[in-house]
């Protein structure tokens, strides 16, 4: 075998073996392969950004798919992997708009128009979108590169276009004048969940109103004085767009106002009449909040909306788009920004004497997700889906044929499928999938005998003659035509003739006709919601669709299971008749070491290429799974990746030094040579491959991962590995024969154990350790990739090797006697590198092989170690009472006993003075009476540690004698 490097260089190693499986096709699937003895395996990245780059939640994400993948293909799966990305309509048009801007290309995106905007987009796309896709290729991920999507591909768009008019046929979607959700900054509708509650200190701004008569004579009280109601609003800037004032009908404070008017405020330059607003009843009005009176506003909250259509209250809409005030806001408030607005018009109250008070108010804002700007509640025309296949989606959970982990978000999904309100699938940009409806404006004539097409007309309920003509002939999803009657013009009566369609040859032909395709695109989630099925091939039934769908697992993090898992659930269901998928694992949220989130603006977010350029890929996928517990946070440390690379660097020494030692390579184990140190370590391999399998089963990564590092570190290295060399340096050369057989087993199954998590190193290692030769080339022949996961040991295998429980108990017994060994020389400063002499007087039951006492000599580095029946210590050797009897540490001549004597008297006077200290405090009830149960509890566990502390050191002076 070719000797490894002295080092360990993980970039080298790394780009290497991921340029020979790419040019092996190592990740590719193929259908055709699967059958009953090679089952499929299947799962679909969640498609990042095509504007992303790579951040820590995506090591932590891919990570884990790619663990899941890579032991799927040990197992002897077919599996699929398949790639993509996302085009991120917000996100995607925001950030090219920005470079447009900055380069003086343009001020608006008006300035290029439609067309020319999103040619821009598209030719950032090519030149920057696949960034992302080529660092999770840096960090190992083994996704079938061949099949990667993108959700603007054209077959791609095809099916968004196909399920938007499969569901306006059912009567899913429609289109509706609505309060929506508005981004003033992306000046686009959001659905309810794009939008993100945050908590704000605010002012809570009271002000009264005169209470009138409808002509505007004032109410007085029995006293004769006129009558106010005060109220209370956040938002004194709406004040000109109140079309009632809401009491609650039980409110005896106000009732009998309901049916009077009071005169608002602003804006101030209107007559008297038009500032008039009725007093109305609503249960909906809290007796609590405030004063107990509402102003509402129906065109800019949504609540108040609700209560205008109840009372048919006019809608007066004071904003434009953008957030500033228009010019029914009145001439102080037109043109400013709407929180340039709030401040002019407090100033406004105050000055005509209406301005009651202002208080601090801590209230939750809705801030848009991608433009992390407040959004505004807006009354617009949309288009909405009614979800469908809701029923199928909430069982299909709750009666567990799939599986959310950890179980906890099945209520969280479940909560919100039961409230589940319709989708507003519009958006007001031009990057993304445009909404498939065409629609014209024609004259309608009731005449039967046909017209040109400006002049055709519906009769009887007969679609336009011309467009169906026109129509008829094309291939290609049917066309729905609708129409709706507008209002008269030039004496006519108008008609909006609408037609929905997949169809890019009816799309040309209605063009031509003079159609006009509606200008909004769909959410972007609205696409991605058919990623498992769409990505294979849907609508045609392919030979991928069929093998690999449903898809097995779904990786991703509990923020998107609205915008994208119930969705994906509801239309695999709908489209495709089942699940999507079987297993949902939810991960954590990477933090920092203070527990807050990662964050550019924060500066607490390491770029994961800096990570794997300075400790390596596998380093950080390691150092990122240990601390990943299920479901759960991940406070994230350099030092954890650190230990990834410490943890390469000794798993590739331990291979070098296997490969020093020479002989013959993988040789056969002979049982009847195994030491009790063989049969530990095996009986210890065969429960870590039980513990391990078992993990990733249950989506444990971190026990997983943390099992391997307790086996390999501790176990391996730490103990046998230094127990070998026993024989490995002795004169026995059947016994370091079988040895070498017993490395190469257990390394070899190491590795193959590692591989999903470490895949560069263990490659590497694999193939330099020839642990790949005379194996088939689908057996790990080729590449590790394919090496079969390895099993616990059967009951056959147990016995042929020996595992019986008294071989691990004596071994284990060994062990113990070196760590009370190692403590005797640290208790008394005593360099672990420091040959020293041991004795052991053995218990009567103890019997123990040359080689046995060889073992204990190397690991407690004695020179010598003797093993005495009968053995008269000199007064003052410490001693420890060990499972193999009492091993004596002479000191004569490594330590000066009276220095140490005196050592140890200074720090027995320290510690009984920090004694005295703690135990006064515990006696004096001014402070246990009064502190905190959790400080009380920490003075009392000091005590204790002190106490401890105190009995050793007082044992260690008894050791060494007066």
């Amino acid at each position: 075998m070719s000797e490894l490097a002295k080092t360990y260089e993980p970039n080298a190693v790394e780009a290497k073996w991921y340029d020979f499986w790419l040019a092996n096709d190592c990740f590719k699937a193929d259908p055709a392969r699967v059958s009953e003895k090679r089952p499929a395996y299947s799962i679909v990245i969640p498609p990042p950004n095509v504007t992303g780059v790579l951040t820590l939640g995506h090591v932590l994400n891919n990570t884990i798919q790619d663990i899941l993948a890579r032991r799927a293909r040990m197992l002897g799966k077919e599996v699929l992997w398949l790639p993509g990305t996302d085009h991120a309509g917000i996100a995607t048009q925001n950030v090219v708009e920005k470079a447009l801007r900055k380069e003086g290309a343009m001020k608006h995106h008006d300035d290029l128009g439609r067309e020319a905007l999103v040619a821009k987009i598209w030719e950032w796309k090519e030149k920057y979108g696949g960034i992302i896709i080529q660092q999770l290729k840096k960090l190992g991920a083994s996704c079938d590169w061949s099949r990667e999507r993108f959700t603007m591909d054209p077959a791609y768009s095809q099916c968004v276009s196909r399920v938007f008019v499969e569901l306006y046929k059912k009567g899913l979607i429609y289109r509706g004048k609505r309060m929506v959700n508005w981004c003033p900054a992306s000046l686009t509708a959001l659905s309810d969940e794009e939008v993100i509650m945050k908590p704000q200190n605010g002012t809570l701004y009271y002000f009264k109103e005169e209470v009138v008569e409808k002509n505007g004579e004032p109410v007085k009280d029995p006293a004769g004085q006129p009558v106010w109601v005060t109220i209370a609003t956040t938002r004194p800037e709406t004040i000109p767009g109140d079309t009632a004032v809401a009491v609650n009908p039980k409110d005896t404070r106000y009732a009998h106002l309901i049916g009077k008017y009071v005169r608002r405020p602003l804006p101030v330059q209107i007559p008297d009449e038009e500032k008039l607003t009725p007093i109305i009843g609503d249960d909906h009005v809290e007796f609590e909040f405030g004063t107990g009176v509402l102003k509402v506003t129906p065109a800019h909250d949504k609540a108040d909306f609700e209560i205008g259509q109840r009372h048919s209250l006019p809608v007066v809409d004071i904003m434009n788009p953008d957030g500033t005030m228009n010019a029914l806001a009145g001439e102080s408030l037109v043109g400013l920004d709407r929180f340039e607005a709030r401040n002019v018009a407090v100033e406004r109250l105050r000055a005509l004497a209406v301005l009651v008070k202002e208080e601090p108010y801590q209230n939750n804002v809705g801030y848009s997700e991608r433009a992390d700007v407040p959004i505004e509640p807006r009354l617009s025309e949309q288009w909405f889906l009614n979800y469908p296949s809701v029923n199928e989606s909430r069982s299909v959970v709750t009666n567990g044929a799939m599986k959310f982990f950890p179980d906890r978000w099945a209520k969280v999904y479940d909560h919100w499928m039961e409230n589940i309100q319709d989708w507003c699938i519009s958006r007001q940009l031009w990057w993304g999938h445009r909404v498939p409806v065409w629609t014209k404006t024609l004259p309608y004539i009731d005449l039967k005998d046909g017209t040109p097409l400006e002049r055709a007309v519906y009769v009887s309920g007969e679609v336009l003659r011309a467009v169906e003509t026109s129509l008829s002939s094309l291939q290609g999803e049917r066309s729905i035509l609708n129409h709706k009657f507008l209002s008269q013009r030039d004496g006519l009566t108008m008609i909006e003739v609408t037609v929905v369609t997949s169809s890019s040859a009816e799309a040309k032909a209605l063009e031509a006709l003079g159609f006009t395709q509606d200008p909004d695109v769909l959410d972007t989630w609205f696409s991605s919601w058919l990623w498992p099925f769409a990505t294979m091939g849907w609508p045609e039934k392919t030979e991928t669709l069929a093998k690999f769908y449903p898809t097995t697992d779904l990786v991703t993090g509990p923020d998107i299971i609205f915008f994208w898992v119930a969705r994906m659930i509801m239309a695999g269901f709908e489209f495709m008749g089942e699940l999507p998928f079987r297993n949902v694992y939810f991960t954590g949220i990477i933090r920092d070491k203070q527990g807050r989130k990662m964050s550019k603006s924060l500066g607490n977010s390491p770029d994961p290429l800096d990570l794997i350029a300075k400790y390596g890929a596998d380093a950080l996928r390691f150092g990122v799974m240990r601390s990943a517990p299920l479901g759960a946070d991940i406070l994230f440390d350099e030092k954890n990746v650190e230990l990834g690379r410490n943890f390469c660097t000794k798993l590739w020494n331990a291979a070098r030094f296997r490969q020093m030692q020479g002989g013959t390579s993988e040789g056969e184990i002979r049982p009847d040579r195994l030491t009790s140190d063989d049969r530990w370590i095996l009986a210890r391999l065969d429960i870590a491959v039980g513990e391990v399998t078992v993990a990733l089963e249950d989506y444990r990564f971190s026990d997983a991962a943390n099992a391997l590092y307790r086996f390999f570190w501790n176990e391996f290295c730490d103990w046998y590995l230094e127990a070998a060399k026993a024989a490995l340096h002795g004169t026995n050369e059947a016994l370091k024969a079988n040895t070498l057989a017993v490395l190469d087993f257990v390394l070899g199954h190491t590795l193959r154990l590692f591989h999903p998590f470490l895949p560069f190193i263990t490659e590497d290692l694999w193939q330099g350790m020839e642990f790949n030769s005379d194996l088939p080339s689908d057996q790990g022949g080729r590449t590790i990739m394919s090496a079969p996961w390895p099993k616990p040991f059967d009951e056959d295998e147990r016995v042929y090797f020996g595992l019986d429980p008294e071989a691990d108990q004596f071994a284990a017994a060994r062990y113990e006697t070196v760590n009370l060994g190692r403590g005797l020389r640290r208790d008394f400063n005593i360099a672990s590198n420091k040959r020293v002499r041991f004795v052991l007087r053995a218990t009567a039951t103890t019997t123990l092989a040359a080689h046995d006492i060889e073992v204990l000599r190397i690991l407690l580095n004695a020179e010598p170690f003797d093993v005495l029946a009968e053995y008269a210590a000199p007064k003052g050797t410490p001693a420890a009472l060990t499972p193999l009897g009492e091993l004596y540490l002479p000191l004569e001549g490594l330590i000066d006993v009276a220095a140490e004597r005196e050592r140890l008297a200074k720090e027995i006077t320290k510690v009984e003075q920090e004694l005295a200290k703690v135990r006064a405090k515990l006696a004096d009830p001014n402070f246990t009476d009064k502190v905190p149960a959790k400080v009380l509890d920490e003075h009392r566990q000091r005590e204790k540690d002190w106490a401890e502390k105190h009995a050793q050191l007082a044992k260690m002076r008894e050791a060494l004698g007066e």
